[in-house]
This record gives structure tokens, sequence and C-alpha cells, in this order.
């Protein structure tokens, strides 16, 4: 210890130790030390030194402070000293000097961000680099260090994991690759550093952030785990916690590590917009009515919030999922949001920039949201669309540059794959459609074409042209535009004035480059007349323009003019290739005489090739969106190379050919028109054919659903008919059986039989009655006859009765038609009567012969009921032996649990006996070898106090005496 104390601080005599002396003692003192106070103590003081001593620390002291992360995992304390030194030989960042103390509690920064420290020296900087590079390499070549790493951020506490999370971050700034691979390949490698983000210690959770930062750097797939463990949803929350754009650096660090997951990364872009993030975005950009005062951590929020915005929607993406993307922020109104921002007042300049370019990209090809910003106005009296305010700011010159560019580009988007747009905008300029009492956007752009600065002039042209881009009807129309130079002198055609300016060039005065406002309009002529042969037979009328063009080309001028020559040469190439040979004095063999006798094909070529060698036009050609370092260097437009890329070859080869070529190219074009026809009928005739078969195949398809249908309804009819004959012969063979059963059973036999015998003597019962009937009528119906004999004997007498006697002839009738209804039932009754004596005769015959074998089926049946009484008395037995038997089951189970517990508890108790039992025969082992000891040290010491002279007893000698005293005793007692 007064080692340590002379280490740190204490002030020893005699010379000092030097600092490498020093660090080799106490990496000693780390490395034999048994006791964990003294290690820490040496730990604590190598982290004194080891921003001091760097170099010194990291070679002798890094071995021993892994070995410490390896074997003393219980004690926080001695760890958290360990990763702050090994952060401190490889972190390259210089931090604020923190004061510790062995009794002081570490100081937590309000947020994780490392306040870097530039070095004024360059060469110690590099020095330092390379020390953390060095000593960085030197402890991930063992990928286990790694691993170990991440298993000490799963522990909770304070001094050990935060030193873990700035070591592990410090890692992957030195070697960002490597560090990536072992975390990727390592098992929960990415989660456990994503459960950082869930730690209700902010500064922890903030330098997580940073952590994140440098792992998903250039690593899709590790882009990928970090999103799919939920980064999205816990990024947002803390932003929504922070306070969204009003938070502080935190907002910052979770808008950083959002962007490294979404950029170039289609997997996550996709995930983002299916787990419907893009909806919480919206609030960000709620911005009120006070602007003024915004700090600069909002402005840089709000920055990074809307790059994330672009991230989403930017042109490099695949054009499916960037449609999908814009649709989504429209319909959430988002993009309704950012207009506002667009259109509000007091918004700084760069977030007004960025907000401006940020609308481009989510109105870029999409039709939908082009025509919403296309109904956005600002909020002026009178209110004016919000593309109008735009292209003003783009051609006043006393804009900022970055500005311009931006609103240049957000009409380049607006008009991208825009027909509807680009005809609106052309709408402007034509005279049926100009409004003197408004500023429309064609009138800007004319005013900046014909502007004295050359930057309006370079941005209209390109915006005019952009307008023109891919769209033959607004070439021709923008044809019809006429424009009044001057009082007293005729209009003169848009095309004529750009063609006058340009051959104008150096006599007009202007502000900046003038080679930028020539190439701005020779790049709208060659878009202009590009696949348009009327406007290239308009371009030619003017005697002037073809002199002017070949005078430009054949000269030989500066570095600067090149690119002039350049476009000239395209765009009478363009002249050429398009040409319809309206105009006699400029066909196609003429202007290539002209320019095989004024130029030359070659130098012809040559000039046209300067156009792509110019070093900005690959920087131009590679995205969408114009950014330049300086107004002098915007000189190509993106589109623009495009087309240059498109027309180069072509124009070549249309140079090249010969009158010869071009009549085998005519007739060859003609032959293929021919085959085009021929193609184009027989497509035509084939499309019928299709249709044709489709309608076929769709009554094929008809027909054979009704024919499934009927076969369908006749399975089911064959099957109803196969179900009544089963029912069927269910039945009669139920008759059969019934029968037999009649036949064969004694008892139902009589049964029928005395019902038989009752109807028979009821039957003659009525017979009786009915003879007795019909005696009666045949009496009354002789006395009637008397009646009628008299009556008439009484007739032939007189007339005076006649009225009685047709009376009396009525009720004859009457009684004749009584007694033929009574005969014919009494005949009825008769046959009835026949036909019941018959059936009774052969009711009783059958009950005579089978009354015989009635006995023996009594029999049978009697003993087929004993014998199922009897088994079912046995069933009800055995029911309740099983049901027994299983509760007896139960039992012994339920009593096996218990014994098995009791075992269980048993065998516990006994492990825990037999520790007591070994641990006490340790204390025993332990104390007996104390003992020993003590023995050894007893007779070292006696033998040295008898080596001294002095006089000592042994125990022997002792014991002796105890006993001859004890004897002594005991005879004086006698006594």
């Amino acid at each position: 210890m007064n080692f340590l104390r002379g280490v740190m601080g204490g002030q020893a005599a005699g010379p000092q130790p030097s600092g490498a002396e020093t660090i080799q003692k106490l990496c000693d003192r780390v490395a034999s030390s048994t006791l964990l106070d003294d290690r820490r103590d040496a730990v604590r003081a190598l982290k004194s030194l080891s921003k001091k001593y760097r170099m010194e620390v990291g070679t002798q002291a890094m071995d021993h402070l892994i070995n410490i992360l390896q074997t003393d995992r219980s004690d926080s304390e001695i760890l958290g000293y360990a990763l702050d030194t090994l952060y401190n030989i490889i972190c390259n960042d210089e931090e604020e000097e923190q004061d510790e103390s062995e009794d002081a509690v570490t100081p937590i920064p309000a947020s994780g961000k490392n306040k870097n420290v530039s070095m004024p020296d360059e060469a110690a900087q590099k020095q330092a680099d390379d020390l953390g590079a060095q000593f960085t390499e030197q402890f991930v070549q063992d990928p286990e260090h790694v691993t170990l790493l991440l298993a000490l951020l799963e522990e909770f506490d304070f001094h050990v994991r935060w030193p873990g999370v700035k070591l592990l971050t410090a890692l992957l700034k030195n070697q960002c690759v490597q560090v990536q691979g072992i975390i990727l390949v390592s098992p929960m490698g990415v989660s456990r550093l994503m459960d950082l983000l869930a730690d209700s210690r902010e500064v922890i959770r903030n330098d997580g952030l940073l952590l994140l930062q440098q792992l998903t750097k250039s690593n899709a797939a590790i882009q990928k785990i970090v999103a799919f463990e939920n980064a999205f949803e816990r990024l947002l929350d803390i932003i929504t916690e922070e306070g969204s754009s009003d938070g502080g650096i935190v907002v910052e660090d979770c808008l950083l590590l959002l962007v490294n997951l979404l950029k170039n990364n289609s997997s996550n872009q996709n995930f983002f917009k299916e787990g419907s993030y893009i909806q919480r975005m919206k609030p960000w950009f709620e911005v009120g009515d006070d602007n003024s005062g915004w700090s600069a951590q909002k402005v840089t929020n709000l920055h990074l919030m809307l790059q994330l915005v672009r991230v989403m929607v930017s042109p490099v993406n695949s054009p499916g999922a960037t449609a999908s993307c814009q649709k989504s922020m429209y319909q959430c109104g988002l993009l309704q949001q950012l207009c506002t921002i667009l259109m509000a007042t007091g918004v700084p300049a760069d977030i007004l920039t960025e907000t401006i370019n940020t609308v481009s990209e989510v109105i870029r090809g999409s039709q939908a949201n082009q025509d919403y910003f296309a109904s956005v106005n600002a909020p002026s009296n009178p209110p004016r669309p919000a593309i109008v305010v735009l292209l003003m700011s783009m051609v006043n010159e006393r804009q900022p540059f970055v500005l311009r560019c931006a609103v240049l580009y957000c009409f380049q988007c607006f008009l991208y794959k825009n027909q509807k747009g680009q005809g609106e905008i052309v709408a402007t300029l034509l005279p049926s459609t100009i409004d003197a009492n408004s500023i429309s956007a064609g009138q800007l752009l004319c005013g900046g074409l014909f502007s004295v600065d050359s930057l309006s002039n370079w941005c209209a042209a390109v915006a005019l042209a952009h307008a023109l881009q891919d769209n033959l009807t607004q070439k021709e129309q923008l044809l019809r535009v006429q424009l009044a130079t001057s009082l007293g002198k005729p209009p003169v055609s848009l095309l004529q004035q750009c063609t006058n300016i340009l051959s104008q060039g150096d006599k007009i005065t202007r502000r900046g480059s003038k080679v930028q406002t020539r190439v701005g309009l020779l790049m709208l002529l060659c878009t202009w007349i590009n696949n348009c042969p009327i406007a290239v037979t308009h371009f030619l009328h003017n005697q002037e323009n073809v002199p002017f063009l070949t005078a430009q080309i054949s000269e030989n001028l500066g570095e600067d003019e090149r690119l002039v020559q350049g476009l000239c040469a395209l765009l009478l190439g363009i002249c050429i290739y398009y040409n319809d040979n309206s105009l006699e004095n400029y066909t196609k063999e003429k202007l290539k005489q002209l320019i095989e006798k004024r130029i030359g094909k070659e130098n012809f070529v040559e000039k046209l090739g300067f156009i792509t060698k110019h070093e900005l036009y690959s920087r131009a050609a590679q995205k969408p969106q114009p950014v330049f370092p300086s107004p002098e260097q915007m000189l190509f437009d993106h589109e623009f190379t495009k087309l240059v890329k498109e027309l180069e070859g072509v124009i070549t080869k249309a140079v090249h050919k010969s009158s010869e070529d071009e009549k085998k190219e005519e007739e060859v074009k003609k032959t293929l028109e021919q085959h085009d026809n021929i193609v184009t009928q027989y497509k035509e005739l084939i499309r019928e054919q299709d249709a044709q078969i489709q309608e076929l195949k769709e009554q094929v398809a008809s027909i054979s659903s009704q024919n499934e249908q009927m076969q369908t309804t006749v399975t089911q009819q064959l099957a109803q008919i196969q179900q009544h004959k089963d029912q069927y012969n269910i039945l009669k063979l139920k008759l059969g059986k019934e029968n037999q059963n009649q036949s064969n059973s004694q008892g139902d036999s009589s049964q029928v039989n005395g019902l038989q015998t009752e109807e028979l003597t009821q039957l003659r019962e009525e017979v009786e009655e009915l003879r007795k009937q019909h005696t009666l009528l045949q009496a009354q119906l002789q006395d009637k006859d008397a009646l009628i004999n008299n009556l008439r004997s009484e007739t032939a007498e007189g007339s005076a009765g006649g009225s009685d006697n047709t009376e009396l002839l009525k009720e004859l009738e009457a009684l004749r038609s009584q007694v033929k209804s009574q005969s014919a039932e009494i005949n009825q009754m008769t046959t009835e009567r026949q036909e019941l004596l018959r059936r009774a005769e052969a009711g009783s015959a059958d009950a005579v012969s089978s009354s015989s074998g009635g006995s023996l089926d009594a029999a049978k049946m009697a003993e087929v009921e004993s014998r199922l009484a009897a088994q079912t008395t046995e069933t009800e037995r055995l029911k309740e032996e099983a049901k027994s038997l299983s509760e007896s089951r139960a039992e012994l189970e339920q009593q096996l649990a218990t014994a098995t517990s009791t075992v269980a508890i048993l065998q516990t108790e006994q492990a825990k006996l037999q520790t007591e039992v070994q641990e006490s025969k340790k204390e025993q082992d332990d104390l007996l070898m104390l003992l020993a000891d003590q023995d050894q040290k007893i007779l070292s010491l006696k033998q040295k106090l008898k080596d001294l002279g002095e006089t000592v007893d042994d125990e022997d000698d002792l014991d002796t005496r105890d006993q001859t005293d004890d004897d002594f005793e005991e005879d004086e007692d006698e006594d």
C-alpha cells in the first residue's frame, strides 16, 4: 500500500521512478497480487496514468486489463477502472478532464456526445490516431475480446455498462468493418446493443445511440437486424419524448441513426413504410405562426428530419418504392405540411432551401402530388400560385444561390413526366391566355431568359426546356409565342429571339459568365427542336442561323468557348437528323455538304465530342438535383446529359453517311414501313383472332360450368334413386320379417284369432238385423202395392180424385227409389258378410296349424331372456369391480406422488448435509493445518530460547510434572 500511495501522489524520498517504470510495477502488481483490493488500486493507478502515458500503458497493460475483465467479473469497480483505462488508450478524441477520486461518484454528463477538441499540432493528432488504430487492432485481433465486451454490457451496474459502451464505440470508430463482422456473428450481439435504448439512465441511452450510429454505418445486414429489433418504434418514441424538432442533441442522434438505417436500404425503407411510420413524421413539421428566434439545435433537427423524408423518396430508389412512399406522404398530409412550411414567413433560409428540395422529390413523377402542388397558393393578397412565387425567387439575382438552385430543382420535379403541367406552363406564354393584370410563370421565365443576369438566363432556359421535355405538342405550341421587342417594331417569335441573343453573344453586357447564357440558350434550342421536324424547319427558315453555327464551329476558340462549339455542333446535327427536307436550301444533303466544305466531318465530330469530355458533364449526369459549388460551374442539366448521350452517336452516323447510303436507307425505311404495315395487319388479324379465341374460351368455360352443374344434378338424382331403392329394400325386408313373425308367434296369432271371433259375432248380429229390416220393408212394399192397386181401381171410377192420384204417384216413386237403394245396401252388406266369413275361416285354420310351433318358440324366448338377464347381472358386477379398482389405483398414485416428493425433499436435505459435512471436514483440515503450523512455530521458538540459554520446559516434562503434583495431592488426602 505504501508503494501505491507513492504512485498515487505521495512524495517519496530519493529519485522518482520514470513513468514507464511505474507502469511496469503497476502491471506486475496487477498480475501477481492475490488480494482484490491491491489489484483494484493498481488498475485505478493505471487509469490515472493512461492519458499521459498512453503508449506505455497500452503496450504494457492491455493484456493484464483484458485478463481483469475475464477473471474479476464479480467486482464492478475494478471492471469499470479497466474499461476506462482501455477506452483512454484506444480513443483518439481528447475529452475534458474529469475530477475523479477514490470515493467520488463518477460525474454524468448531460449528453452522450463527446466533445472533440482539435489538437493544434496535426502531426501529434495523426500520431494519436495511429496509436488508437494500433491498439484497436491489437484488441480485436482476438474476437473473444469483443464478445467479452458484449457480455459485459449485460451488467446493469453503471460503472461497468457506461465505460463498456464508450469503449465499443471507440473500437467501431477505429476498426469499423472488423468489429461489425465480429458483432454480426456473435449470438444476440446486436440485440444486446439494442437493449441500451431501453436503459432508464439517459447517459447510457444517449451513448447507446452513438454506438448504434457507428455500428450501422455502411452495413446493410446489421441495418436490417437493428430495424427488425423494433428500432424504428423506439427511436420515434424517443424523438417524441424529447420534444421532436424542439428537442436537444438526443433528437439529432436519433435522426442520424434513422438516416443510417434507411439510406440505400430498400428492405428497411419498405419496412418503415409498411409499419405506418411515415404517418408519425407529420407532427415533426407542424410549425407555428411565430417562426422567429429558431435555435441552432432546432434548425439542425429539422434539417435532418427533411433529409429523412428525402431518403424515402430519393430518385435513386426503385421507382415502385418511391411512388408508394409519395402516395403515403400525400394521403397522411405530410406533403401538405411541407407546403405550409414552404409558404410560411420567418423560416430560416437553409431550412426553406431544404424544404423546397424535399417537396421537389415528394412530387417528382407523382401525378397526384404534382396536381396538389399546382393548386397550392401563397398567403398573399391577391393569392398567387406557389409555383409563381418560387419562380420569382429563381429569377431574382438577389436571392441566395442555393435557394435558386432548389427552386429550379422543384420546377424540374414538378414537370417531370407531367404533360398536364407542361401544357399549363406553355399555355401561360400563348397569346390567347396571357393576362396583363397578373404575373404568370411564362412571363417570369421569359423575363429571366432575357435578363442581364447570366444565372437567371441559364435557370430560365433550363426550366423552359423541361416544359418541352418529351412533349411534341408543347414544342409545336411554343412556336406560336410572339414577343414584342420594342415599340414600332413587329413582334418576333420566341425561337427567333433566342437565336438573336445567341448570335449577339459578347455584344450584350451581362453580369456573370457570358458562356453560361449561351450554354443555357443552346440547351433550350437543342431540347426544343429535338424530334420535332416542324421546329427544325422554323429554325432553318432564318437564313442567319446556319451560317452562325458553322462559323462558331469552324473557329479556333479558347478553352471556355469549346463547350459552346460542341453545343453548336449538336444543334446543327439535330437539324440534319430531324430534317424533313421541306426547305430546298437546307436539305440533309446540302447541310452535310456545307459541313464538309466549311468545317470538315472529322473536325465536326471532334467538336461534338467536346461536350461529353467537359469536366462538369459527368458531375451533372450523376443525379437530377442541380448541386454546384459556385454559379460559374452551373453549365449542364441532368436531363440534357441524357439527350447528349442519346444523340451523339446517331448524329455522327448521320453526318458520315453519303447520299447513296441515304438513298439505300430510305429504300430500307420504305421496305421496313411496308413490312411494318404488313406486320401491323397481321397483328390486327391476330388481335381479332385472339378476341374470337377468347370469346370461344369464355363460351367453352360457361358450357363446361353448365355441364359440371348438370353432372352434379345427375349425380345427386342417382344418389336419391339409390337411396329410395335402399329404403324400398329395407321396407320389403321389414314386411317379410313381420309376416314371418306373425306366422311364428303364437301369442300374436291367438290375439288375432280373438279379434276375428269378436268381429264375426258382431257381423252376424248385423246380418240378422238387416234381415229383419228386409222383411219389414218387404211387408211395407206389399202394403203399398195393395194400396196402389186399390188406387188404380179407384182412378178408373172417376176423375174427382185426380189431384190426389198425382200426389200418390209421386209418393209411390219415392218409395220405389228408397226400396231400390235399400236393396243395393242389403246386397253390399251381404257381400261383405261373405268376405268376412271367408277370412275368419282362413284365420282359424292358420291358428290351428301354428299352435304346435308356438310352444317351441315361447320356450326359446324364455331361455334367451333368462340368459340375457344373467349377462346383465354379470356386467353390473364387473362395472362395480372396475370402479373400485380405479379408486384404489388413484389412491395408490396419490401415495406414490407423496412418497416421491418426500424422497426429493430427503435427497435435497441429504445433499445439504453432505455439503455441510464436506465444509466441516474442510474446516477441520484447515484447523489441523493451523495447529500444525502453531506447533511448528512453538517448537522453533523453544529451540531459539534454548539456543539463547533460557530454560524451556517441554510439553512432556510439563505433563510429567502435572502428574506428579496430582499424585502428591492424593497422598496428602489419604493421610
